[in-house]
């Protein structure tokens, strides 16, 4: 259940909107939604177009008054059915029913365009024997599997996150995304397409896996554990 389901009753005066991509008054902005308070990078900032569309700006540069939703596809969605764009916004705008679908198309480009530019910059490595090897060798930020990937690969490349968890310095396991399929992943990274892969240490690398996170929580997905129990999307 949404916590924020009293908001429906908001004056649309109430519900809170930015000056603008140049507005750096603070570190955080409020959800129109939940009308929690969190980092610009927790949230997603939406415009209107002259046409008066609603679109989301994910690189926070587009001209004009913006409102924000958090990361969540839930909350975008309730958004849209219960016209909260309008209201922050205060101006005649539309915002279609596919903007969800939107938000997710944008945020797994915006997440294959970092794995290519982690790529140029030998910080993302794809192939079942080098992911291994990097995981295995503590180079593995994390790792990546076509959501459609073959179990006995999967499985490989899980034991070997498995056995590292206990000799890394904080324990922990190193985290796996399986984001795409292989027909998803050919027609977003082409040539780069990849069955497993792995991020490594870098700012590209790091700009990876923060990008799988948001997108993971955008779809509500459940993390992928390596004892076996692979991560759906929750309905």
């Amino acid at each position: 259940m949404i916590a924020s389901d009293h908001a429906d009753s908001l004056p649309s005066d109430a519900l809170p909107t930015d000056g603008g991509p140049k507005d750096r008054n603070g570190s955080t902005r409020t959800c129109i939604v939940t009308r929690e308070s969190g980092s610009p990078d927790e949230l997603i900032r939406f415009v209107a177009r002259p046409d008066g569309r609603v679109v989301p700006d994910l690189k926070r540069q587009l001209p004009g008054r913006g409102c924000w939703v958090k990361a969540e596809r839930a909350l975008i969605e309730k958004a849209v059915a219960k016209k909260f764009f309008a209201r922050a916004l205060k101006a005649d705008v539309k915002a279609d029913a596919t903007l969800a679908d939107d938000v997710d198309r944008l945020l797994a480009e915006q997440l294959a365009g970092m794995m290519n530019m982690a790529r140029k910059a030998a910080q993302f490595i794809s192939g079942a024997t080098k992911t291994e090897q990097a995981v295995r060798g503590l180079a593995a930020l994390a790792v990546f599997h076509a959501s459609d990937a073959a179990a006995d690969g999967v499985r490989k490349i899980d034991q070997a996150r498995k056995a590292m968890s206990f000799v890394a310095d904080d324990e922990m396991e190193i985290p796996s995304f399986r984001p795409f399929t292989g027909a998803e992943m050919e027609g977003l990274l082409g040539s780069n397409a990849f069955i497993h892969a792995a991020a490594l240490a870098g700012q590209a690398g790091e700009g990876v896996v923060k990008r799988a996170i948001m997108l993971e929580k955008y779809r509500g997905s459940v993390p992928v554990r390596a004892d076996g129990g692979a991560g759906k999307p929750q309905q």
